[in-house]
């Protein structure tokens, strides 16, 4: 006998308590798989899919594109065990999802992660779970305007209600053309008609922008910041770096300038260790990290975010620039996943790629420093008692104060200069 199974979102990792519904993938009365991929939801970390606890056919869609669902309320209705050859109930599976404790029916309280509770009954927040209805996605029959997962993620990132758009695609959907039209204030036919946002766009601050925003105002009023700068001459360090790509061992990977700030990093560390430390303000103690996981900050279509390479200190040259290159491809795409940005220890910015020379960067919450690399430009240099043509770049250093003292921060920010000058000692010291 078929039954309605609940399925609430869970906890994506971290003790996330809400997240933002981006898109659906499945539509009411689309028959699903187990695992496949029913929607994609952005957490303040990154933007994910979910995957579906139970086959059969999806009866109701709790809530709408753009709308902030707590951890633990139920999204979707999926009717399972219907139909069936042998009568027997379609039940989840160990899957993509077995963090998740069991669904269950409607008229049961809908548990998520072990530790993390439910949605408290009254939730106010919009898609909560409450004394109110909650009400299911609209369609094209029931009034929601038609338009493509991309058209509207441009309405929402432009705080446009797709209602107010005259439609004007073959099915009577909303265009990017429509959207954009609506944003300058005039229709596809060339006539003025009303703009919410007249000459302002007005962005939601939801998602990573929202928590990047919390995470920097929190970290800049509680951890006291230090910035120090230096100046070398990297032109061996290029040289070096030629001199790599040309190997065979090289030659399946993208060798950039980073990834030897990197290993350079990682080689001070080991003389420098409370670089690599942590405030534990709870226990009043400072937490001495003995592995290193190297954050990177990049700057992606939904804002900066700082995936990290996990247990970089192990790795040589060349898995260190693999793990660059894939990591930053995936952030590029979206893709991070909770894991690849938590528990981060020492992070690396790089503004060289935007052609800045350096800056004062903000610490990422809860490490103790992160090194800005800026562009690496050629200028007149002291070369061996002559003035000479040189690669030349700007490292700033900014650390928690609580954790590092000047001394430990200079002498860490010196040595890695030094590295760069002479790559050949941090072979040696590797």
């Amino acid at each position: 006998m078929p039954t309605i199974k609940s399925f609430p979102l869970p906890d994506l990792g971290e003790g996330l308590t809400e997240a933002d519904l981006l898109t659906w993938l499945v539509a009411v009365g689309d028959t699903i798989e187990l695992n496949q991929n029913i929607a994609e939801v952005e957490t303040a970390k990154a933007a994910v899919e979910l995957p579906s606890p139970f086959a059969g056919v999806v009866a109701a869609l709790h809530v709408s594109e753009g709308d902030t669902v707590e951890v633990g309320v139920p999204i979707i209705d999926i009717r399972v065990g219907a139909d069936n050859e042998d009568g027997v109930e379609s039940e989840p599976a160990a899957s993509q999802v077995d963090e998740v404790v069991a669904a269950v029916d409607e008229d049961e309280r809908v548990p998520v992660l072990v530790g993390y509770g439910v949605a408290k009954e009254g939730s106010s927040r919009r898609g909560g779970r409450g004394t109110a209805a909650v009400t299911p996605t609209p369609t094209a029959q029931n009034g929601k305007p038609l338009a493509a997962p991309p058209v509207r993620k441009i309405a929402k990132d432009n705080a446009v209600d797709l209602a107010d758009v005259p439609p004007t695609g073959a099915r009577g959907d909303v265009t990017r053309d429509d959207v954009e039209s609506y944003l300058h204030g005039a229709d596809t036919a060339g006539e003025q008609i009303p703009s919410r946002v007249g000459r302002e766009v007005r962005t939601p601050i939801k998602g990573v922008r929202k928590h990047t925003a919390d995470a920097m105002v929190r970290s800049a009023f509680t951890a006291p910041h230090v910035t120090e700068f230096v100046t070398v001459d990297v032109t061996e360090t290029l040289t070096l770096l030629e001199s790599l790509r040309s190997s065979a061992h090289f030659a399946d990977v993208r060798l950039t300038p980073l990834a030897l700030v990197a290993k350079a990093v990682l080689v001070a560390l080991k003389s420098n260790p409370s670089l690599n430390s942590s405030w534990d303000e709870a226990a009043q103690e400072i937490v001495t990290k003995h592995y290193v996981n190297l954050g990177i900050a990049a700057a992606t279509p939904r804002g900066l975010m700082v995936p990290n390479i996990k247990d970089a200190h192990e790795l040589s040259l060349v898995d260190i620039a693999r793990a660059l290159s894939e990591l930053t491809r995936t952030a590029k795409e979206g893709k991070s996943s909770p894991a690849d940005l938590a528990d981060g220890t020492i992070t690396i910015t790089n503004v060289g790629v935007f052609g800045v020379d350096a800056g004062t960067p903000i610490l990422n919450p809860g490490e103790a420093a992160i090194l800005c690399f800026g562009s690496i430009r050629r200028m007149p240099w002291e070369h061996e008692g002559e003035i000479a043509l040189r690669s030349v770049t700007t490292l700033s250093l900014s650390f928690d104060h609580r954790l590092v003292d000047g001394q430990q921060g200079s002498q860490f920010l010196a040595l890695v200069g030094r590295l760069l000058s002479a790559p050949m000692d941090m072979i040696a010291l590797s």
